[in-house]
């Protein structure tokens, strides 16, 4: 029997990600948080970060008196670019999962919904998308 010194097990490829993906992982988590200290310096507050479905996964959800809004933070290394970012089948998939935040919420049921953005670009000030896209896309 070998013995361990209870050290970590190294990692193994199939294991092992790619050092972009892990460099894009930690763009999009720090593009999170300043879009959710930017929500909540306009006075909305945070719901849900990273709110996760079959059908996708949400970003943001953040309430401001009664409006739900389900939030897309895209960073890339300009607005425009940002703004593209965000396709159709990807409103798609955030229009499904809000769907199932609602259930899951029901006393939010009756409030105001809209689908925002917000875009993240090095040296720029966030840019707050409001109703970006609507259900109907």
């Amino acid at each position: 029997m070998a013995k361990t010194d209870g050290a970590t097990p190294p990692e193994t490829p199939a294991r092992m990600a790619a050092p972009e993906r892990v460099a894009a992982f930690r763009t999009g988590l720090s593009a999170e948080s300043k879009a959710a200290a930017y929500l909540m310096a306009k006075g909305y507050r945070i719901l849900a970060k990273r709110f996760r479905t079959r059908y996708g996964e949400i970003d943001l959800v953040a309430r401001k008196r009664n409006l739900v809004a389900f939030i897309e933070v895209k960073a890339r290394p300009s607005l425009d670019e940002a703004a593209y970012a965000v396709t159709p089948r990807q409103q798609r998939r955030i229009i499904d999962a809000a769907q199932a935040w609602l259930m899951a919420h029901p006393e939010h049921a009756e409030f105001e919904l809209r689908f925002d953005a917000i875009l993240i670009a090095p040296r720029r000030l966030p840019r707050h998308v409001l109703a970006a896209f609507d259900a109907s896309t």
